[in-house]
């Protein structure tokens, strides 16, 4: 059965779609097996095959040379078979070619489903593999709907759909339908609606890719993101570094007269950002992670990383921060676990003899950066 513009139809799809016709072919040739025995209801071992060379589909059934004949539809006397060729031989495979007359419609039919459904099934595999590429990058969206608490959003250039839960939102950030926003992709699932992709603009990695793009010294690797800690919506730490004396990281992120800065805390909707230099020095990184409180003196146990930190008593609150949030952070940021006290408190206590420390005096270790001094 020749038939060249089914043939062509695969060609096209190659060229436009960028499939290869053999991803096709093959399910094709199963689906026809299946649709044959449906429409003939023959019980033979039949297998399709298609040639693309030839332009042709064609259906063969075959038997298999045996002694003694036990099933007719499937087996062949040797007998039988040398008649047909003298070579054959206990074993062998018979071929016949049984191609009906209307088989071309039914072919067609069946065609068209398979070549429909594989398409699906390729453009799926495809934006998946793309977009694999993109986990964990920053990618520009566009809000579709609002469906209790749970944004559904486009993929800016793609057809896939972004999901971003309550808890990976900004908190009291509102969405509008058709706004462009950007976020981090955190997950693909693959289900019966096609590809999804889970965003968030809550993580921190979020806030470490706006400042990779923002600030070009981190994007070419001159100054080095070394941690990040963040409760969304309220406050974030970033520690940079730069390993060029004469390259200031922290004047680096925060630009001239705060511009660079101020473009990132507009997209974060005015969350505060805490810009730290990093040390090697834990007592230093410690003392910095606490920004923008001042710091008398850091005690450091290597052993169980933990510290303590001395602080002026008018500073203590905000050294602690609302619900213990500033020291929470630098806890994130830093890795060590941070006890602060007053300096009041701290000379009423003794200090464990037993515990190996290291001391340091810090009070002018570090500049804080203040964002409202930024704004003005």
């Amino acid at each position: 059965m020749v038939n060249k513009d089914f043939f062509l139809a695969l060609d096209e799809l190659e060229a436009t779609k960028g499939i290869k016709k053999e991803f096709f072919i093959e399910a094709l040739e199963s689906a026809l097996v299946a649709a044959y025995k449906k429409n003939f209801g023959e019980s033979k071992a039949v297998a399709v095959k298609l040639n693309p060379e030839k332009n042709t589909i064609r259906v063969y059934a075959y038997k298999t040379v045996v002694e003694t004949v036990e099933d007719e539809d499937t087996q062949i006397s040797l007998e039988e078979a040398k008649q047909i060729k003298k070579s054959y031989k206990v074993g062998d495979l018979v071929q016949e070619e049984i191609t009906p007359k209307e088989f071309g419609r039914i072919a067609a039919g069946t065609a068209k489903q398979v070549v429909t459904q594989k398409l699906r099934e390729a453009e799926r595999d495809n934006a998946f593999a793309e977009m694999n590429e993109k986990l964990e990058t920053l990618t520009t969206v566009i809000v579709r709907r609002v469906e209790n608490g749970t944004v559904y959003m486009e993929l800016a250039g793609t057809q896939i759909e972004g999901i971003m839960l309550p808890n990976d939102q900004i908190p009291n950030e509102k969405y509008t339908v058709n706004s462009r926003i950007k976020v981090v992709i955190k997950k693909l699932r693959d289900n019966m609606r096609g590809v999804q992709a889970l965003v968030s603009r809550a993580v921190p990695n979020f806030v470490k890719l706006l400042f990779k793009t923002e600030i070009p010294e981190i994007a070419s690797g001159l100054v080095e993101i070394k941690g990040c800690s963040r409760e969304a919506g309220y406050r974030t730490k970033i520690a940079v570094y730069c390993a060029d004396e004469n390259v200031d990281p922290v004047g680096a992120c925060v630009g001239n007269k705060g511009m660079r800065i101020n473009q990132i805390v507009a997209e974060l909707a005015g969350e505060k950002i805490d810009i730290i230099e990093y040390s090697d020095d834990a007592t230093e990184y410690i003392a910095r992670a606490l920004s923008p409180a001042t710091v008398v003196s850091v005690y450091v146990n290597e052993d169980t990383k933990t510290s303590r930190v001395v602080v002026p008593d008018d500073k203590l609150s905000l050294a602690i921060g609302k619900n213990g949030q500033n020291v929470r952070l630098a806890a994130r940021l830093t890795g060590w676990k941070i006890d602060v006290k007053s300096q009041s408190v701290a000379s009423q206590m003794e200090l464990n003899e037993h515990v190996d420390i290291d001391t340091t005096n810090i009070d002018d270790l570090f500049t804080s950066v203040d964002l409202d001094d930024l704004e003005g």
